[in-house]
């Protein structure tokens, strides 16, 4: 009985810290070629041909003004992205930390704990200085999310560990 709870809790608990790990890869990942992307969203909102002033809610606005900034700012100073390039780099260097406790999850409990550290100084960080750069609220409020929603798998993970410490050793 205790080895088939004790494989079941290692494969749910493996199967969600799996996802956490993706989804920081592709986090960062994602961070590489950001003008193309965000050109691509902005043509798939049918905005492409739109300036900021011409958007039809807020919510292109934001998406108008940061492709026009991020056109301009690539167009003369190519360098700058070299830094959305370092937080690429950033997201894909925690994923990695992550790989400890997907394989021996009661030894590495330490990796998830800093993990909701960060998780938690997300909305700090957004809420502090979102405004100090001119991000829209309801932005940070999405940046805020992403603390939110990635403590998720991360609890139940360290539930996951405080069950798989109290099994017995196989």
């Amino acid at each position: 009985m205790n080895e088939v709870s004790s494989a079941s809790l290692l494969l749910r608990y493996r199967l969600v810290l799996g996802f956490f790990i993706v989804a920081l890869l592709a986090s960062g990942l994602t961070a590489f070629p950001l003008q193309f992307e965000l050109d691509l969203l902005v043509s798939w909102c049918g905005w492409s041909q739109l300036a900021p002033a011409g958007a039809p809610n807020g919510l292109a606005f934001w998406l108008l003004t940061v492709r026009d900034g991020l056109h301009e700012t690539c167009a003369k100073y190519p360098w700058y992205a070299y830094g959305t390039d370092w937080l690429a780099f950033g997201h894909i260097t925690i994923a990695i930390f992550f790989i400890g406790p997907f394989v021996r999850p009661v030894r590495n409990v330490w990796v998830l704990w800093a993990g909701l550290v960060a998780c938690a100084l997300v909305p700090v960080l957004a809420l502090a200085c979102g405004p100090l750069r001119g991000i829209p609220f309801y932005w940070r409020l999405i940046d805020c999310s992403f603390g939110v929603l990635g403590a998720l798998p991360l609890l139940y993970c360290l539930k996951l560990t405080r069950a798989l410490e109290k099994l017995p050793p196989s």
